[in-house]
Order: structure tokens, then sequence, then C-alpha cells
């Protein structure tokens, strides 16, 4: 993040820019929207398991399906497993040493709670042991066209969880976007110093698309990471996705997923 005062950073694609303010310490002071040029990039690929964020965020999920979980992602090699925040502990336990990486959800699944709440859980879920924070963007102040207070919280969140050294995927709720807002949430979290833009919480009216996936990569460029979750069930959503740009999958079928590339080579 550019820390020096007053200074902008602006990016540009599919004709539209961000450009947000930074003080003398990294903090935002304001974010604006407008339209201009494009431009964009696609990253490489790993192995098809690296991919895969092992999930399971449904309310009823007991400590037995949260173990078999983090066996599975042991066995199989995901990037980590992604949970909600009161299994973290276990998980971390678990998954010692193991490769294996604990993400959780933060503001999750409206994005509707204060930037405090959200500032709050990052510290908890990181002192229970969290890598990686997977938080919810305020899209309701998206949609209101208050920039600046989406790039800051996911600023504060970023600044929060890079003290401890973990990653932040901001989740943009795609399905309730516009292409324009899909652009300009995408730009917000690049300039606030996010790992990764993802598409969606998989609790809201539709998951990942393709068309999603294609547009936030080039929008992102090879800057940060994208993460395409809700509805991944099977190899071939996962290829299509991983085709479409994406360098991380949430999906709580992983096993299944990898389980079909005994009859594909093309992961």
């Amino acid at each position: 993040m550019n820390k020096n005062k007053d200074n902008l950073k602006t990016n540009i694609a599919d004709g539209w820019v961000v450009t947000t303010r930074f003080d003398a310490d990294g903090n935002v002071i304001s974010s604006e929207a407008g339209k201009q040029q494009s431009g964009g990039e696609q990253e490489s690929k790993p192995a098809l398991a690296s991919y895969i964020d092992h999930t399971l965020l449904k309310a009823n999920a007991t400590s037995e399906q949260i173990i078999k979980l983090c066996n599975e992602a042991k066995q199989f090699h995901f990037a980590s497993v992604c949970v909600n925040p009161m299994h973290v502990s276990l998980c971390a336990e678990l998954l010692r040493d193991s490769g294996v990486k604990v993400g959780t959800v933060v503001g999750f699944p409206l994005g509707a709670n204060k930037t405090e709440t959200k500032v709050f859980e990052t510290q908890k879920a990181l002192q229970d042991g969290a890598n990686e924070i997977d938080m919810v963007m305020n899209i309701g102040a998206l949609k209101s066209g208050n920039y600046s207070l989406v790039s800051r919280e996911i600023s504060d969140i970023v600044r929060t969880a890079h003290q401890q050294n973990a990653l932040v995927k901001v989740i943009l709720e795609t399905s309730l976007l516009n292409e324009e807002e899909k652009i300009i949430a995408s730009l917000l979290a690049v300039q606030a110093g996010a790992d990764y833009v993802k598409t969606s919480t998989g609790f809201s009216s539709a998951g990942a698309t393709v068309e999603d996936v294609a547009l936030m990569r080039r929008v992102v460029g090879k800057e940060i990471g994208v993460k395409a979750a809700g509805g991944i069930r099977s190899l071939a959503d996962a290829k299509k996705m991983i085709s479409a740009g994406a360098t991380r999958l949430g999906a709580s079928a992983g096993v299944e997923i990898v389980s079909g590339l005994k009859s594909e080579k093309d992961y």
C-alpha cells in the first residue's frame, strides 16, 4: 500500500477507474470511482488440490464434521479449510504443521456489520489460529456509492490481518451487484491491499459464475488472487473457474472434485 501523504493510487479496468487517497499512516482518506479506460491479465496454474479451500459453513456443522473436514484436507493436500469462527481453534490444533491453512469468515454472510465488529472478529480469529480471513464487503455501502467506507473497512481488516501474516479475501457477493459495481468493488479491494477478491458467500441468491470470475480477473490483473465460491460441485465446474482466472476455489465438494481428477489429465 502507498503510504505517502496525499498520494493517489489509481486502478483502471473495463473503462472504470477507482482512485483512493491514503494518509501518511496508510489510512484511507477517500475513494472515488469514475469511467475511463481498461486493462487486465491472467495468472498461472498450480496443482488442482492447492486451489481448494475445503469448506463447511453450515449453521448445524458438528465438531465431528469439522474433524472429518480437517482430515480430508490433510489427506488431499487442500490449500485450506474454511469454517465458521467457532471452529477455528479446533482446526488450528488439528492442522498444525500439516501445511493446510485455517480460514474463517468475517461479517458473514451479509457484510452489514459495523467495521469495528468485523475488525474484532478478525482479531479474535487470528488469536484462535486463523491464517486466512474471508470478509464480506459492506454491500449496501458500495451500492450507495459510499466507496470510502468500503475502502476503509477493507483496509482496516487487511492491516489487522497482515500484522499477523494472514491473508484477506474480500467477498463481493457478485449476485447482488451489477457489472460496474463488480469492477469498482474489485478495484477498491486491490487498493486497500487485499490478497484476493472472492465471488460469493454461497448463502445469497447465486454463487460463482465463469463470467464473474473472468471479469474479476480482468479487473485485478496479476495484482491479487481471485477466489470462486458457491455452486462449484464437480471437476468440470472447477476447471471452468480456473480457466476463467480463479486461483482459489471455495467448495464443500473438494473431495469429489479431486476424486474426479482420476479420469482427467488437464490439472
